[in-house]
């Protein structure tokens, strides 16, 4: 502690990145928030990183804001290495410049006006900002390409904030942009961010996949996600073992085995299926397994009423379709009851009007014939076939199922709960079109700059760590993004001989350049300092009592192992570091 001698005193200032906890603020509890599912949510509230102020709105602690900080440090130093500069753009943006993108209005942002009346945005992404700025700044093919990244606040109006700091309103993020002359140039800066997203996250010690994604509101022309498999996931992926091949379920396809078909009958056959209306009971009635039977799904777009059909083991997508027909909701009873003259339950494609329906088929329903509704009350046909009985828009609508086959050969899908952690995206002239960015080209001809965006989460790789490392006594932190490498508990008074020993032994682990916390916090039992050690959970503890002295040995633990290690006390540090580096792998 320093300070004066009339008791007043401030905690020890840090020493090479290391703290003494004496009297620094690290706000731990012993029981779970009351709201909390997410085992992230959990622990990073009970080991004292974060607290909450509303809902979607959190503070990061001193300890917490370690985590964050280290992964930040990853990302600059990759970004850094692969050319990119950082600059900081503004939280606060005018509005003029999302409408010129078309981007303002949308639901989650924040908007608001001056005092002078001006409209304006919270930023929930910077491209607009940024292309803003290039459209300014780049004249010539000279300037490019060129590449600038930012670790900066964004807020987005989130509907169901959630999961602690997995799904918030306000966050942190690194985006980076990049602009070049021609789409070939765009390819080799896409492959540059996505390596760097590689050794970022090996770094960061997490388990990540790198999955085809859909481009949303961003737009372009292609994306990626990388992301952390955990159970707390709000995404899934569908990918084979090997992960030859992966895709968010958004946009993955597979190969679906085809029932076994008999002949099928010169026209469709109607029979009486009284009391049937869901896909288990027409299966149970007609003794067909649910890939030989067709479901319909009435919903309605700006264009009107829109029937949806896939396999009867299957489900519609509601993004795949959304990409064909656009926005749409369901379709209400009785509308269902004026275009088809049928309850939900006996509806099918045959007969139906193209004027007035339209009908999208997924392919599996190319290949074979199916039951469907008859269009009248307890009614079904057998025997239908697509485009010998009816016709319609054929196109990917449904979802993947875990066991079917990938479109490439790698092997049966796998479904996997999912934390979004990064994303790169194609952007091509999105931006650099309508907001005016554009360069002169080596015979002085205008052209069209090309883009591309590419975002990370520094506090969503941190939870996705606590996600994927921990126990039942805490965090289990990967050795990258620890907030410490070394944790010392002293058992015993700073004045003790074994205190001297753990400040000389902390010291000494600062010199040799791990950061260490060393936890000489007088008010606290010994089994209080090791509960709580656990719960944060550094890659190595050690413990400094009064049996270490005089002549040792000194206990050192591995945190995911709970391995025990007997260290010499002359060589100490020397030894705990080479145990640090077999951990990280150095």
């Amino acid at each position: 502690m320093s300070g004066d001698g009339d008791g007043w005193r401030m905690p020890a200032p840090p020493y090479r990145g290391s703290w003494r906890l004496h009297g620094r603020f690290w706000p731990t509890v012993r029981d779970d928030p009351a709201d909390a599912e997410a085992i992230s949510h959990k622990l990073s509230v009970r080991a004292g990183l974060v607290r909450q102020l509303a809902a979607g709105l959190y503070t990061v602690t001193p300890m917490g804001l370690r985590v964050i900080q280290r992964v930040e440090a990853i990302i600059r130093e990759e970004m850094d290495a692969i050319g990119a500069q950082e600059v900081l753009m503004p939280v606060m943006h005018p509005a003029e410049i999302w409408e010129a993108t078309g981007r303002y209005g949308l639901a989650e942002q924040f908007r608001l006006e001056d005092r002078g009346g001006r409209r304006m945005v919270l930023g929930m992404t910077h491209e607009e900002i940024i292309t803003w700025h290039a459209a300014r700044e780049i004249r010539s093919y000279r300037d490019l390409p060129q590449s600038w990244y930012q670790i900066q606040t964004k807020l987005r109006d989130e509907p169901r904030p959630k999961s602690g700091m997995l799904r918030v309103r306000e966050f942190t993020m690194k985006d980076s942009y990049s602009f070049d002359a021609d789409e070939a140039g765009l390819e080799r800066s896409y492959e540059a961010h996505s390596r760097a997203y590689a050794r970022i996250f090996d770094r960061a010690g997490i388990t990540w996949y790198r999955v085809e994604s859909d481009v949303g509101m961003m737009g372009g022309s292609g994306a990626h996600e990388y992301m952390a498999p955990s159970p707390a996931g709000e995404d899934v992926v569908a990918r084979s073992a090997d992960g030859g091949y992966a895709a968010n379920v958004e946009l993955a396809v597979s190969v679906a085995a085809d029932p076994a078909f008999d002949d099928a009958p010169g026209a469709p056959e109607e029979f009486a299926t009284p009391g049937v209306g869901a896909i288990d009971q027409l299966a149970e009635l007609t003794g067909l397994p649910p890939a030989a039977l067709a479901k319909s799904v009435v919903v309605v777009s700006d264009a009107g009423p829109v029937l949806a059909m896939v396999r009867g083991e299957h489900q519609v997508h509601e993004k795949k379709l959304a990409r064909i027909i656009g926005p749409h909701r369901a379709a209400h009873p009785e509308e269902i009851r004026e275009w088809f003259g049928a309850e939900p339950g006996s509806l099918g494609p045959v007969g139906v009007d193209p004027g007035t329906v339209r009908i999208v088929a997924d392919p599996t329903l190319r290949t074979g014939h199916y039951v469907t509704g008859a269009n009248r009350d307890g009614f079904h046909l057998r025997g239908v076939v697509l485009d010998r009985d009816f016709t319609a828009e054929v196109a990917d609508i449904r979802t993947v199922l875990p066991g079917e086959d990938a479109v490439d050969g790698s092997g049966p899908l796998d479904l996997v709960p999912v934390i979004e952690i990064g994303n790169i995206f194609k952007l091509g002239t999105k931006y650099s079109e309508p907001l005016g960015a554009r360069y002169l080209d080596e015979d002085g001809q205008e052209q069209v700059i090309i883009m591309g965006s590419y975002g990370i989460g520094p506090a969503r790789v941190a939870m996705a760590a606590i996600e994927q490392g921990h126990d039942d006594d805490g965090i289990v932190w990967p050795t990258g993004i620890a907030p410490f490498d070394v944790h010392i508990v002293l058992i015993g008074d700073d004045d003790s001989p074994q205190g001297a020993y753990a400040a000389d032994l902390w010291q000494s682990l600062s010199d040799h350049g791990l950061e260490t916390v060393l936890d000489d916090r007088p008010e606290l039992r010994p089994g209080e300092k090791f509960v709580e050690a656990d719960l944060l959970g550094c890659p190595i503890r050690v413990t400094v009592g009064k049996r270490t002295l005089p002549d040792g040995p000194l206990e050192v633990r591995i945190r995911r192992t709970g391995e025990a290690h007997e260290v010499p006390l002359d060589s100490a540090a020397d030894r705990i570091l080479a145990l640090w580096r077999g951990l990280a792998g150095a």
